[in-house]
């Protein structure tokens, strides 16, 4: 007894060691936390509790065999994260450099039924080199087991990839089917290709910063939601994140109350809309003096900023809000802003979060850029996630809505649940100019009467008065009620229930 008892210590004492102190130090001199550090810090304490430390590779080509690490490269297992379930994975750079083989995929594998089986979410912290070379088709079959859990746990549990370090080539594609993606900066890149590659390829000179990290896929390409100074405050933001959502889709998300009131009154949102319908101001303002404690979860911040995504909290129950952002491109929808948000709804709709939206939107950004890119195709995610969607769905026009963007932002048309507008509002298919010099163009040499028809125009449709006799707006309300009336509406619709017909699935146009 006392032999296996001495065998098992060293054993685990070889798996916490991972690739050796050398390693170790390595990896902290690249700023980075070993692979057990970081689940100390994404967990509570004490609360891990570990899978397969001793599971081992069954690779023996290349000398593999005389080259074992128990655990293989990734550390797994499950936790809590403020006293609610989570799933980790941790993969373990300084094994192999992180390298996935069959075995390391197995036990991510592993977690991920689990998690599927008690209905928890996973969070994975990515930090490899890619597929394990000696194993050849075997890690690369490893790697899709991974992705067809992360299909059939979409939706169903919510699942968050931190990006830790390197993830590349096929690497890439199980963080890209989660829910959300967070990176930290200089120490975390992805992409496909690598620069040598792109290099040979393309002859475009590019480092790996440029080709894939944390900046670039935050601003450009938005495939990561945020990107952190380092390890200890990304994961500090995922236990924040954590906090709004449900543990799966049955389940609501959690309640946490503050002490701010229902039915505080924000009078300064009465003068925040400009009197001049071009000068832009900051919808986030809105949000921030809307939401319990002005406490806003922006996601993707820095990319399509015509559009404001993020969790808060109204009452204590977790809300998503998707706003259009006067700011920049006076809030027109484009490509980008549409794919963003239409995500983003589609997450809520899945985990019965309810969607607020904050509406002042001119259109749909023109321009051959936009029409070559597929804004056709693209808006119509917006439109789809909108219509399809289930959840209580409330929506505030503060300024403009315009044309088939009027439609698009969880419109009475498509299903809202109770949609309220300011009583500066406009809604009409386009603002009073441009509507006048279609409907009057024989008059255009006359700008007097031209000016005489927009005012005539701007009397009859610039407000929200129109909407409202039809009953595509529920209430013209004044902006300081604004929280109140949300609050209101959502205990309205607490137990709200429907159905979409039967499919198997919709197609959504991607």
């Amino acid at each position: 007894m006392q032999d296996i008892i001495e065998q098992l210590e060293n054993k685990r004492a070889a798996a916490r060691l991972g690739g050796g102190q050398k390693r170790i130090d390595a990896q902290h001199a690249k700023g980075k936390l070993t692979a057990r550090e970081r689940i100390e810090v994404l967990l509570d304490e004490g609360t891990f509790e570990e899978w397969d430390m001793f599971v081992e590779h069954r690779c023996t080509d290349f000398g593999m065999q005389d080259n074992k690490i128990p655990g293989d490269g990734v550390v797994t297992g499950y936790g809590m994260i403020n006293g609610r379930l989570v799933f980790v994975y941790s993969q373990d750079f300084t094994v192999y450099g992180g390298a996935l083989s069959e075995t390391h995929a197995e036990k991510i594998c592993k977690v991920m039924d689990q998690a599927m089986k008690v209905g928890a979410p996973v969070i994975g912290l990515n930090d490899s080199g890619g597929a394990r070379i000696q194993e050849g088709v075997a890690s690369l079959g490893g790697y899709a087991d991974v992705f067809q859990r992360n299909v059939m746990a979409s939706g169903v549990v919510p699942q968050i990839s931190m990006i830790m370090g390197p993830s590349a080539g096929g690497a890439v594609y199980s963080p890209a089917l989660t829910d959300f993606i967070f990176m930290v900066k200089d120490t975390s890149y992805m992409f496909v290709t690598g620069p040598e590659v792109v290099k040979t390829v393309t002859h475009e000179e590019v480092t790996a910063e440029e080709l894939g990290g944390a900046l670039t896929h935050t601003t450009k390409s938005g495939v990561a939601d945020m990107a952190f100074e380092n390890d200890v405050e990304a994961l500090l933001m995922v236990r924040r994140l954590y906090n709004y959502l449900p543990l799966n889709n049955r389940e609501k998300a959690p309640i946490r109350k503050s002490g701010d009131t229902i039915d505080r009154i924000e009078m300064s949102l009465d003068t925040l809309v400009p009197e001049n319908p071009n000068k832009a101001y900051d919808m986030k303002e809105l949000i921030l003096k809307t939401v319990d404690d002005g406490d806003f979860f922006e996601l993707q911040p820095d990319y399509a900023k015509n559009i404001l995504i993020g969790f808060a909290r109204i009452d204590g129950q977790t809300v998503g809000i998707v706003a259009n952002q006067p700011l920049v491109l006076a809030g027109c929808l484009d490509i980008k802003s549409a794919i963003k948000a239409a995500r983003f709804v589609r997450f809520c709709d899945a985990f019965n979060i309810p969607v607020i939206t904050f509406v002042d939107v001119p259109g749909f950004m023109p321009g051959t850029s936009q029409e070559y890119g597929g804004i056709i195709k693209h808006g119509a995610k917006l439109l789809y996630a909108y219509a399809e969607c289930t959840v209580p769905k409330i929506t505030v026009i503060t300024r403009k809505a315009y044309g088939g963007a009027y439609d698009v932002m969880a419109s009475k048309h498509l299903r809202g649940d109770v949609n309220f507008a300011w009583p500066n509002a406009e809604i009409a298919v386009m603002g009073a100019k441009g509507a006048v010099e279609i409907i009057f163009r024989e008059d255009k040499g006359d700008p007097e009467k031209l000016a005489a028809k927009e005012a005539e125009y701007k009397a009859r449709f610039a407000n929200p008065f129109v909407a409202a006799n039809r009953g595509y707006i529920d209430d013209v309300i004044m902006p300081h009620n604004t929280r109140k009336r949300i609050a209101r509406s959502l205990v309205m619709l607490k137990d709200k229930k429907i159905e979409n017909p039967w499919r198997k699935h919709g197609n959504i146009p991607l």
